[in-house]
């Protein structure tokens, strides 16, 4: 899936939420897609928290 297609659909959801739920509705569904997509990433190997805690606490660089 290219990553035009993926926004197209990522924001047909939010409009969507937007509509049916409201504003707030609209924020808990960005919220939720935001967490879904960190959770796949760390499932398909792509995040390490660790390294992330680490370069958010100060322990290691980003490089």
């Amino acid at each position: 899936m290219s990553a035009t297609l993926t926004g197209a659909l990522v924001g047909a959801v939010l409009a969507f939420a937007a509509l049916v739920f409201g504003f707030w509705g609209f924020l808990l569904v960005a919220l939720l897609m935001a967490i879904g997509a960190l959770a796949g990433r760390v499932a398909s190997g792509r995040l390490d928290l660790r390294a992330l805690a680490g370069a958010f606490t100060g322990r290691r660089t980003s490089s």
